[in-house]
């Protein structure tokens, strides 16, 4: 496993708090929010208590308070004034920071209060939509500029996963289905990602559509003995990292569960961002994004 990053550069802290560099080192200078090490070149060099203050620092003049009464309390204090004002705030940039330093302090207890205000004013297909899909793809830059480890984003995604498993279990016990349409929801070998199509499964309780959750890596040719059961099932794949070839994936599709009839495909995720939804096959179906596919079932 990889070490939790432990020293961070004022790059790092501006690119995760959304400070300016230049901000940051006039409060060092004027208010002594931060304490930074520095190299023998003299270059700033911040650890992770340093990571997290800023956070909450920043989160607390973004509610109004200014930094020379934030600069007066002590690191336990800003803490607790942070907590107080996230379990009162339910707009979405607010949200969003809340769950942000949640995530750096490894915090569920901050995590789950911002959700829960949250749905106060929220049905939970808004707080993905809204909150939690611009807080993931906030979170993939974080880590593609190594501002923060993958422990961060796991940490994250497993408590947005706990969410959707209690929302659709929801769903699935309340459920009177519109027909007989079945989906089968699968991801490829060596596909692990299975948040997107977590919530595509979600998508399809909440508008009454009956389905077959596999999960991950799952081996296509093993597919074929549900088709001894639901004999006319339509699948569907959310592909991030899996499979390296499309057209070699679509073609293993048509051979291992197409063997005695055409069956339908839908395809999401990073993999198929670049294929041509016209030129494919009647059978197969590339939507670039869940909303695309989410308004195709309300009508």
């Amino acid at each position: 496993m990889e070490h939790l990053k432990q020293n961070f550069s004022i790059k790092d802290l501006e690119h995760l708090s959304g400070i300016k560099a230049h901000t940051i080192r006039i409060w060092e200078k004027r208010y002594n929010i931060l304490t930074p090490d520095r190299t023998d070149t003299n270059i700033r060099s911040y650890d992770l208590s340093s990571l997290q203050k800023i956070l909450n620092v920043t989160f607390l003049n973004g509610h109004g308070y200014k930094i020379s009464r934030i600069a007066k309390l002590s690191n336990e204090e800003v803490g607790k004034m942070v907590k107080e004002v996230a379990a009162s705030s339910s707009e979405q940039n607010r949200a969003i920071n809340s769950f942000k330093i949640a995530m750096i302090n490894f915090d569920q207890v901050l995590f789950n209060n911002t959700y829960e205000k949250l749905l106060e004013s929220k049905n939970f297909r808004d707080i993905f939509h809204h909150i939690f899909l611009p807080l993931l793809e906030e979170i993939g830059l974080l880590w593609q500029t190594d501002t923060i480890n993958p422990v961060h984003e796991h940490f994250l995604v497993g408590l947005i996963k706990q969410k959707l498993y209690l929302n659709i279990a929801l769903l699935e016990n309340g459920s009177s289905y519109d027909n007989d349409e079945l989906f089968v929801l699968f991801l490829p070998e060596n596909e692990i990602h299975d948040l997107g199509i977590l919530y595509l499964n979600y998508e399809l309780n909440l508008h009454k559509k009956k389905t077959i959750y596999l999960g991950p890596s799952m081996p296509m040719a093993d597919m074929k003995y549900l088709l001894e059961i639901h004999p006319n099932p339509k699948f569907i794949s959310y592909l991030t990292i899996a499979p390296k070839d499309l057209s070699e994936f679509v073609e293993e599709f048509e051979r291992e569960l197409c063997f005695d009839k055409k069956r339908e495909l839908s395809l999401f995720g990073a993999r198929i961002q670049a294929a041509d939804p016209i030129n494919q096959k009647e059978n197969i179906h590339i939507y670039k994004s869940i909303p695309e596919f989410a308004n195709q079932l309300a009508l």
